[in-house]
């Protein structure tokens, strides 16, 4: 009898920050190498005499947890990946949500029906996925095997060799992050002893569902929007030094221009749904000789802070330059703004300098993009 414990890879970027992740390689957040930590005790004393994964890096990642206490070569293979989204690749939840929203119910909770030009289905998955479990039980025969995965190709897999429909989501859920399935392999069949068990995770690591409002962007000409750019720089500006002392509206609305001149993707507004609550404002030339990104304005309304939603707006900036190859990301925070800073510094920023700046001083911040990458998987 061979015995089996199938692995979803830790938080990662996707998860954090309400985006289709599929076969992007995105990096796992800090809570995520905690929980890989957690994921290690859990194993340090279970003998495993073999151990597979999907080659996507949150997965590699996520299966150096086996590999901390027991000295085993982690063999990739690309049949465990995560469901390819096709045009939906790295796109964010709320922009899906209005934009597609009968679609996207069909990908949660009709996936027999679920079809998308460039997307795999979730027949296609299960096919790929299952063969690929089904051969690694074959070869090992009494032995003990970790498997590390993603959460769409876990269930597919699962519903086919157990016999479980597709869209039983109560019995065939998908498993959180570092969730663990242990099955049983003999002469052919498998049998479940559980599904999704995250023992291992205190409250503290159990990746919290967060806020479930999705935010959406629409790129601007802001030229279209002169007089809500400003009020969002105002409010800005009032928020980091007390007022508007210094603040020069047609200086900073130019260059938005300009941003937009250079690059349409640059100054996006965050809706709610139809809501207006924020803006983004990027100056793509700036700082691409050095491969950094630059973020000239991220403003989320007063009624939104302190509430999870400041990781949506950063997320797009930080999707964007990583797929222009930039290595970092950076922006200035005036000093006296605490509040920007402790999200920031949470974030990942860290600060490189200082400089004067029209109504008192400003850091420089920079965060790493792929910071927690490790050569060693």
């Amino acid at each position: 009898m061979t015995e089996i414990y199938i692995i979803r890879h830790a938080q990662a970027e996707g998860n954090l920050y309400r985006m289709m992740q599929g076969n992007w390689d995105g990096d796992v957040t800090p809570l995520g190498l905690r929980q890989i930590d957690a994921l290690a005790e859990r194993f340090r004393h279970v003998k495993i005499d073999a151990l597979y994964s999907s080659d996507l890096y949150r997965t590699r990642v996520t299966a150096s947890a086996i590999t901390r206490w027991h000295s085993i070569p982690m063999q990739l293979d690309a049949r465990l990946r995560e469901i390819h989204m096709g045009s939906w690749e790295t796109e964010f939840f709320g922009n899906l949500e209005y934009e597609c929203p009968e679609k996207l119910h069909e990908f949660i909770f009709e996936p027999d029906r679920f079809s998308l030009d460039g997307a795999e289905t979730y027949a296609q998955v299960a096919r790929r996925a299952s063969e690929a479990l089904r051969e690694i039980a074959a070869n090992n025969p009494d032995r003990t095997v970790a498997v590390v995965s993603h959460g769409v190709a876990i269930r597919c897999m699962l519903s086919e060799v157990l016999g479980i429909p597709i869209g039983d989501t109560e019995h065939l859920p998908i498993p959180s992050n570092t969730g663990v399935v242990h099955l049983f392999y003999d002469k052919g069949s498998f049998t479940a002893d559980y599904i999704n068990d995250v023992s291992h995770l205190s409250g503290a690591l159990a990746a919290r569902p967060g806020n479930q409002i999705s935010l959406r962007h629409e790129y601007i000409d802001p030229a279209e929007h002169r007089d809500y750019y400003i009020s969002c720089y105002a409010d800005t500006w009032r928020t980091s030094h007390g007022d508007l002392r210094g603040f020069v509206p047609e200086t900073y609305y130019a260059a938005a221009v300009s941003h937009h001149a250079d690059d349409h993707r640059a100054v996006s507004i965050i809706y709610n749904k139809d809501e207006p609550v924020g803006l983004i404002d990027m100056d793509t030339r700036r700082g691409a000789h050095a491969q950094y990104g630059w973020i000239s304005l991220l403003y989320l309304r007063e009624d939104y802070r302190s509430r999870g939603f400041g990781i949506q707006l950063l997320a797009r900036p930080l999707r964007d330059y990583a797929d222009m190859q930039r290595n970092a990301l950076r922006l200035l925070v005036s000093s006296d703004n605490e509040r920007a800073l402790k999200f920031y510094k949470r974030c990942g920023f860290r600060q490189l300098s200082t400089q004067p700046g029209a109504a008192g001083e400003l850091l420089l911040m920079e965060r790493k993009l792929g910071g927690s990458r490790d050569a060693r998987v």
